[in-house]
C-alpha cells in the first residue's frame, strides 16, 4: 500500500515580523530603563541616608564622652577638631571620631564619584562626601550637623566655610542626588529634602549663619 509523502514547509520570520519584534523590544526597553535608573538612584540615596545616620550616631557618642560637645567645639589639645574649623580641614572633624565611625567607607555617598579612604590615617577631603556643621549643638536640635556636600547658596566658600543664612536662598547642585539632598541634624535625625525643603529647614535651625565646612 503506497502512502503519499507529507511535505512540511518551514516558515521563517518575515521582515515585517522582525521589525515588529524590534519595535516591541524598543518599547519595553523605553519603559523599563527609566524605572531601573530611578530604582538605582533611590537605592543610592537610601544608602546615603544610612551613612549620615551612622555619622550622626558617631557624633552623639563622641559628644557623650566629651562634656556634651561635638568635636568642632573641643580643642585639638583635648582630641577635638576646633582649630580645624577653617582652611579646608573638613575631614579632620570625622578623623577624630575614627573609633566611633569604625570605617571611613560611610563617609562617601554611593552617588558620589569620590573614593573611600583605605584608613582613617589616610583620610582627606577627597574621601568625604559630607559637610560638617561647625556650630552644631545638642541644645539646638534643628541645627545642621552634616549633609551632602553639593549644597550651595550661590556664594563662594571662604576658607572652605560656607554660611547658609536663612535670608539667602540655598539649594542643591545636580551632583549626587540631582538637585535634592540629605541633611543630618544635631538631634541625630536625617531628612531627605528638596530645595524648598532646605530653605525652610534653614529658617528653623535657630542659627543666623549655619556655618558649614565643605570637603573641597
Amino acid at each position: 500500500m503506497n502512502s503519499t509523502p507529507r511535505h512540511f514547509t518551514r516558515q521563517g520570520f518575515t521582515l515585517v515580523g522582525l521589525l515588529v519584534i524590534i519595535a516591541v523590544l524598543g518599547i519595553l526597553a523605553a519603559m523599563l530603563i527609566p524605572a531601573l535608573v530611578s530604582a538605582k538612584g533611590k537605592s543610592k540615596r537610601i544608602q546615603c541616608v544610612n551613612n549620615l545616620k551612622q555619622s550622626g550616631l558617631a557624633f552623639r557618642i563622641w559628644e557623650g564622652d566629651n562634656n556634651d560637645k561635638y568635636p568642632m567645639a573641643v580643642s585639638t589639645n583635648k582630641n577635638g577638631s576646633m582649630e580645624y574649623a577653617e582652611g579646608g580641614n573638613t575631614f579632620r572633624h570625622f578623623q577624630v571620631m575614627s573609633n566611633e565611625l569604625n570605617t571611613p567607607k560611610i563617609l562617601v555617598c554611593p552617588a558620589d564619584n569620590r573614593i573611600a579612604a583605605a584608613s582613617f590615617a589616610r583620610l582627606k577631603n577627597q574621601n568625604v562626601s559630607y559637610f560638617v556643621g561647625l556650630d552644631a549643638t545638642e541644645i539646638q536640635p534643628r541645627m545642621l550637623l552634616t549633609g551632602d556636600r553639593n549644597v550651595t547658596n550661590g556664594l563662594s566658600p571662604v576658607r572652605s566655610v560656607l554660611e547658609l543664612r536663612p535670608e539667602i536662598p540655598a539649594g542643591w547642585t545636580e551632583a549626587m542626588h540631582n538637585r535634592v539632598g540629605n541633611i543630618g541634624l544635631a538631634d541625630g535625625s536625617v531628612q531627605q529634602v528638596s530645595i524648598p525643603g532646605l530653605q525652610q529647614m534653614l529658617k528653623n535651625t535657630g542659627d543666623s549663619t549655619n556655618r558649614i565646612a565643605l570637603p573641597e
